[in-house]
Order: structure tokens, then C-alpha cells, then sequence
């Protein structure tokens, strides 16, 4: 009991610590739908880099990935990598880009940089907010979902207790300061990430007798956990490998981390950003991939009784004074808030600036609609699927494939009307989901490779058929 006591109190502290650095953004805040929406666009590169590397890692780095290091071992190393670069290249060529582009055209949102200067761009802003609504929604309900995973864990809450408490707090730092709140807790979030990892890691490695003896340890337990080759892979690494980077490129379709470049005080601040946060990335997916390896070794009973997904927070207990099981717990709890309140404040925006319009210049209506939005997540938490790294993925690849491809068209001022804009996203999403559901090939290549090449696969055809038709017109 004393134990549990002291668990809450440092998680509970934690907490209140992240909410007052929230509800303190306030005092910087201007009472615009342009503050509330993108801070100014005057947010420093260390705080872009840290909000958006803990926006980006969320519940799948704590849950999910450290869950799929445990079953599969160090060939999960792969998808760190692959998704790494494939990120790296999109910030590199596009989010520059993006920055000026969404500056030049005014635009608050990533709908409305979609449908700027084209005809028929209304419906361009109501079916990309219906997307971002229905995915990234469904996204935010994944981390609520961690959320309850962690907080049944430790403390043996009913799995609907630690959906609302995220989503209470959310609404509170969001209501304080809107997107500045955001992306201040979310700095402060990510240290706490990168800080609770990393003692976590330090300590089961020693538990396992030293890097040496963890990598013995697993080899008798399974010769694969030790392979560098994954397993079952149809069409060999390579494929499997491309499928990876291009997830990773994703990144060109997630609102709550586009509206992070658009945020930034500058273009040129973009690359320092960039590195800042590759390298906290890095440190914190390498640990997480090392404290499932550990976990296997420590509490190998979870492959056959238990959830591999809530290795860490058992790891945590098992290994850690409760003091610092608060800090664990906090950690985690901070990676899902952090994407959890950008992801809600990005569905809010599409639902009142792009879908309804009219809201757009009312404070009042826009927070009403943050508010509408967290109930709508919250209750899609309550009733949905338990897998976080399978709701993520999903989600990810839905965006990625939906709005990347019109993305990088428009950041790059390529033409696109309406109707071929409406069939990208459209093709792009059937194609994605069709991989993983009907198909069943996301195992073989990762299903926003064929998402995102069916979205320019429709741009080039309509380009094609336009250039003809032209073509006969002026022989005719």
C-alpha cells in the first residue's frame, strides 16, 4: 500500500508539473484563432524539436515498440532505422517548404494549405478534415487507450479511468494556451521521456548481469532474438526494408506534426530542428528497443501469459524504487498526453476552420469544438481496440497515404484541382487499407508504400489525360 502511495505521489506530482507548464503558456498567449491554432508561428527550434519528437514517439515508443522488440529481438532494429531515415528525409526535402508555403498562403491548417488557389477548394477542406477527423482521431484514441494500459498496470484501474483522466487534461492545457500549451508541455514531456528511459534502461541492463550477458541470455532463450535477419520475409529484407523508410516518410501526412514546422519562428530554424530532434529520437527508440530485449530476459513470462506491450511498466516495478516507478509511469503517461493533445487540437481545427468555416474567427467556437473533438476521441477510446502499435500503424498509414502525396504537391506549388486533389486522398487510403485488411501484404512492405505511390499514381494519370486532351484541342 505505502508503495502504491508513493507511486501516485510522484505521478500525480509529474502531472501537475506538465499541466502548470501548460496553463503557464497562458501568460504568452494573444486570444486569436491564429495563436490558439500555430503560437505566432513564433516558436523557438529547441521546442519544435522536442514537441514534435515527443508528438511523433507517443504511446507506440513505451507500449508498442518495446512490446515488439520483446517478441521478435534485435531485428526490430530495422524498423527503428528505416523509419528514422525515412523521417529525416521528409523534414529535409519538405518541411522547409511547408513553413514558407503555409506562411505565404496564410494558411492555419494543413486543409487549407491542401486547398489553397483552387477552385472547388471548399471540397478540398471538407474531405481532407473529414480524413483528418476520422484517423487521426481514431489515432488520439490509441493513446488514451496506452493511457489506460498503463495507469490498469500500476495501479489496477478499470481501463475507461485512465481514458478520461487523459482526456481531462488534454482539454485543460488546451483551453489554457491552445497549441503554445502544446508544444510547452510537450518540451517538457520530452525530457521527462528521454530522462525515464534511459534510467530504466540503465537499470535492467545491469540487472541482466551487463550488455554481454543480455545478449547470451537471449540467445539461449531463441537464436532469433540475437539475428539481425528478420523472419518471414515474402519478398526478402530489401522490400521490407523500403516499406519501413517510406512509413517513416509518412511523416508528410500527420497534421499535429506538420502544424509543428508551421509553428516554427523560421524557415532556416527548420534544419537545427531537425537535428535536435533526430538525435532525442534516436536515444529514446534505441532505448526503448534495449528494454524490451532486457524485458525478455527478466520477465520472460509475459510471451505466454501476459501483454508484451506493457513490458516496461512491469519492468519498471519490478526493478525500480517506486519513487522512481512514478517517474516511469509519468514518462509514459507524458509520451501519450503529448501526441493525445495534438492530435485532438488538430481534429478541432479541421472540424472549425475547414469543415465549418464559419467558426473560424470565434475563440469561443474553436475551443468548443477542442471540447466536442476530446468527447468524440475519448468514446472511440472507450469502445475501440486495445493494440496500440496496430491502431497507430493504421492511423499513420491512413494519413501518410490520404494526405502526403496532395501535401507534397502542394507544398511544391505543383497545379491540382479539385476533383484529381478528392481521388488522390480518396485512391490513396483505399490502397493503403486495402494492403494491410484485404490483401494482407503489409508483412511484405509496410502499406504506405503502395498508399502513397496510388496517390501519385492518380496525379500522373490525370496529368497525362489532361496533357492529351490539350493536345487534341490545339491539333483540332
Amino acid at each position: 500500500m505505502a508503495n502504491q502511495l508513493f507511486i501516485a505521489v510522484t505521478f500525480i506530482g509529474f502531472l501537475a508539473l506538465i499541466t502548470f507548464v501548460g496553463i503557464y503558456s497562458a501568460s504568452r498567449k494573444q486570444n486569436t484563432t491564429a495563436d490558439y491554432l500555430l503560437a505566432s508561428r513564433g516558436v523557438n527550434p529547441w521546442l519544435t524539436a522536442l514537441s514534435a519528437m515527443s508528438t511523433g514517439q507517443s504511446g507506440l515508443l513505451f507500449l508498442g515498440q518495446v512490446g515488439f522488440s520483446y517478441k521478435i529481438g534485435i531485428s526490430s532494429i530495422w524498423l527503428v532505422i528505416g523509419w528514422a531515415i525515412g523521417d529525416y528525409l521528409a523534414w529535409w526535402f519538405f518541411f522547409k517548404r511547408l513553413r514558407e508555403v503555409s506562411e505565404e498562403t496564410s494558411s492555419d491548417t494543413v486543409s487549407a494549405l491542401l486547398a489553397y488557389n483552387t477552385s472547388g477548394r471548399r471540397w478540398i477542406s471538407i474531405v481532407s478534415g473529414v480524413i483528418i477527423i476520422a484517423f487521426l482521431g481514431s489515432y488520439a484514441a490509441s493513446q488514451l487507450v496506452a493511457g489506460s494500459k498503463t495507469l490498469n498496470v500500476v495501479f489496477g484501474w478499470d481501463y475507461y479511468l485512465g481514458s478520461v483522466l487523459g482526456a481531462i487534461i488534454v482539454v485543460i492545457y488546451c483551453f489554457s494556451g491552445g497549441v503554445r500549451a502544446e508544444i510547452w508541455t510537450d518540451a517538457a514531456q520530452g525530457i521527462i521521456m528521454i530522462g525515464s528511459l534511459l534510467l530504466l534502461l540503465i537499470v535492467a541492463v545491469i540487472n541482466c548481469g551487463g550488455l554481454g550477458e543480455l545478449w547470451t541470455k537471449l540467445a539461449a532463450i531463441d537464436p532469433q532474438l540475437v539475428s539481425f535477419s528478420p523472419t518471414n520475409l515474402p519478398l526478402g529484407f530489401v522490400p521490407f526494408f523500403v516499406g519501413w523508410i517510406v512509413a517513416g516518410f509518412g511523416v508528410v501526412g500527420q497534421p499535429h506534426i506538420l502544424t509543428r514546422a508551421m509553428a516554427i519562428d523560421s524557415p532556416n530554424s527548420i534544419n537545427r530542428a531537425l537535428n535536435i530532434k533526430t538525435i532525442c529520437g534516436l536515444v529514446n527508440s534505441f532505448s526503448a528497443l534495449a528494454i524490451g530485449l532486457a524485458a525478455r530476459v527478466l520477465l520472460p513470462e509475459l510471451m505466454t501469459g501476459g501483454d508484451p506491450e506493457l513490458a516496461l511498466l512491469y519492468l519498471a516495478e519490478k526493478l525500480l524504487p517506486s519513487i522512481f516507478v512514478g517517474l516511469m509511469l509519468a514518462g509514459v503517461f507524458a509520451a501519450i498526453l503529448s501526441t493525445a493533445d495534438s492530435q485532438i487540437l488538430c481534429c478541432s481545427a479541421a472540424l472549425t476552420q475547414d469543415i465549418f468555416p464559419n467558426f473560424a474567427n470565434s475563440y469561443k467556437l474553436v475551443k468548443l469544438g477542442t471540447l466536442t473533438v476530446a468527447i468524440i476521441v475519448l468514446n472511440i477510446a472507450l469502445a475501440g481496440d486495445k493494440n496500440v502499435f496496430l491502431l497507430v500503424i493504421f492511423s499513420w498509414s491512413a494519413l501518410a497515404s490520404g494526405l502526403g502525396p496532395l501535401l507534397m504537391l502542394r507544398t511544391w506549388k505543383f497545379p491540382v484541382n479539385a476533383s484529381v486533389a478528392i481521388l488522390m486522398m480518396s485512391v490513396g487510403i483505399v490502397a493503403a487499407i486495402s494492403w494491410s485488411l484485404v490483401f494482407k501484404l503489409s508483412s511484405v512492405v509496410s502499406e504506405v508504400l503502395p498508399g502513397i505511390a496510388a496517390g501519385f499514381l492518380v496525379y500522373l494519370v490525370a496529368r497525362i489525360f489532361r496533357q492529351t486532351a490539350q493536345k487534341h484541342r490545339e491539333e483540332g
